[in-house]
């Protein structure tokens, strides 16, 4: 009985952490290019339960099985819908998944941090620098992006022209090995020593921008599931606390 009462409350545990999952793809279901998490399952292996006993020393009495926990939560970088806005500083990457722009943060010492992202609703600074709406530098294959006043075009390989001059190129990487990235907030991704990247092989698509992929039909038909399976392990919990209320009160005093 008491091993049901720490499967119930093991399994609550993890379906808890499946909504914070679904909560979030949900609340980001407006974010430009987001990419939905997904979490997985892993049924634990029975383990041993050992008594205490000093003078026997430990012993085995028997086996427990735990239930399942979260065991991993993973990024769906299927390409989200793009959307055409006519703006010429939106720019979107499109049929390659995998393959991000690269924006550069000016940290206090001076350094740029790299960060990968699919959300190509840019701006331009005072300085005439490409920037994201948080303000990091969208790069090119040769440093930040600049541009003069006036109206310019992306080509489908990331070529920026201007004024019939080539302004840049955008460094844009197809990653091979999309597991390892990690989220960073703001659509932002970051690479770890792992990550491999190769030549850019999509194309961009310039004046309009890549939507969530998040189907929030699906996300929430997966909270109601969510909660049921919440609702029925508190249910699980409540008849293995009423039985054994009655084994220790009644049959007990028997």
């Amino acid at each position: 009985m008491i091993r049901g009462l720490y499967t119930s409350a093991w399994s609550m545990k993890a379906i808890q952490k499946k909504m914070d999952v679904v909560s979030n793809n949900i609340a980001n279901i407006n974010s430009n290019a987001f990419k939905k998490d997904v979490a997985l399952f892993r049924s634990f292996p029975e383990y041993l339960t050992l008594s205490m006993e000093k003078s026997k020393g430990s012993q085995g009495i028997g086996t427990i099985q735990p239930g399942h926990d979260v065991d991993e939560v993973f990024i769906d970088f299927t390409e989200g819908r793009l959307e055409v806005t006519g703006k010429k500083y939106d720019l979107a990457i499109k049929g390659a998944p995998v393959s991000f722009f690269t924006v550069g943060n000016v940290n206090a010492d001076g350094r740029i941090d790299i960060y990968y992202t699919r959300d190509g609703s840019f701006q331009i600074s005072p300085n005439g620098e490409l920037i994201t709406k948080e303000g990091y530098l969208v790069m090119g294959e040769d440093g930040a992006i600049v541009l003069e006043s006036g109206d310019f075009t992306v080509n489908e390989d990331g070529t920026v022209i201007q004024k019939g001059d080539i302004a840049g190129r955008l460094l844009i990487q197809n990653c091979t090995n999309p597991e390892t990235l990690r989220k960073y907030g703001y659509s932002y991704l970051l690479a770890t020593d792992e990550t491999v990247f190769e030549e850019f092989s999509g194309s961009v698509v310039q004046g309009a921008i890549e939507l969530s992929n998040v189907n929030p039909i699906r996300e929430m038909v997966d909270m109601i599931n969510v909660m049921r399976q919440y609702e029925a392990n508190q249910r699980m919990i409540l008849t293995q606390d009423r039985t054994l209320e009655k084994a220790v009160n009644d049959i007990g005093a028997v």
